[in-house]
């Protein structure tokens, strides 16, 4: 039986890479995109502690599916087209970690079910399952920020979409939208969205092997 040490040695870094590489590309965009301001605040860098937020890291070591880091922050007034600059700097995480769970369905796939020849057993084992909690986080981390509640990354992208009326009343639901994403956490209901497409994603980029 998995202990909860064992977990977190699987997944810490799996964790650290997946948020990483998700504030990473947020904050690269932006800048790309004309706004420094992610640079300029020191966390336009690799260094996984400048990004991780310790309540949504006890979260994804919990349901090792869903968590958060501390957003990147990011001036929509620097931005060239603020409306639709805003909307790929959002998908530039959820990019991230789409190519980060396939590199992982590629590794496990030209692994199984062997693993690495000249590795003897006790390292093919974690290390394999390793690669599956990396596929797995950066799934649910990608399907968990598309929801379109603030301050997640869909919320971003579904604003980019709607005009300005129907902006303005969905930008009035913002200072709530943590507490409301609690609330759907805790009660479950996030999970009656997130699953179907997380196995589905899952079976997907590991293979009939899963």
């Amino acid at each position: 039986m998995e202990t909860l040490i064992q977990r977190i040695s699987l997944m810490a870094v799996p964790i650290l890479l997946a948020v990483t590489c998700h504030e990473y590309a947020h904050g690269w965009v932006a800048d790309r995109l004309g706004d420094p301001t992610a640079r300029l605040s020191g966390r336009l860098t690799f260094n996984p502690l400048k990004h991780l937020d310790l309540f949504g890291t006890i979260v994804f070591i919990l349901t090792r599916m869903i968590g958060w880091a501390k957003p990147v922050p990011v001036n929509p007034y620097n931005l060239r087209n603020p409306k639709r600059d805003m909307m790929l700097v959002s998908l530039a995480g959820f990019m991230a970690n789409i190519i980060l769970a396939v590199i992982s369905g590629i590794l496990f796939r030209s692994m199984y079910p062997f693993g690495i020849p000249f590795l003897p057993f006790e390292v093919n084992y974690p290390l394999n399952q390793m690669i599956i909690e990396s596929a797995r986080i950066n799934i649910g981390l990608a399907i968990f920020n598309v929801i379109p509640i603030p301050p997640l990354d869909g919320s971003k992208v579904l604003a980019g979409f709607l005009p300005p009326a129907l902006y303005d009343q969905f930008s009035k639901i913002e200072p709530y939208g943590f507490l409301i994403l609690l609330l759907l956490i805790v009660t479950g209901a996030v999970n009656i969205v997130i699953e179907p497409l997380f196995y589905l994603s899952m079976r997907i980029i590991l293979g009939p092997f899963m």
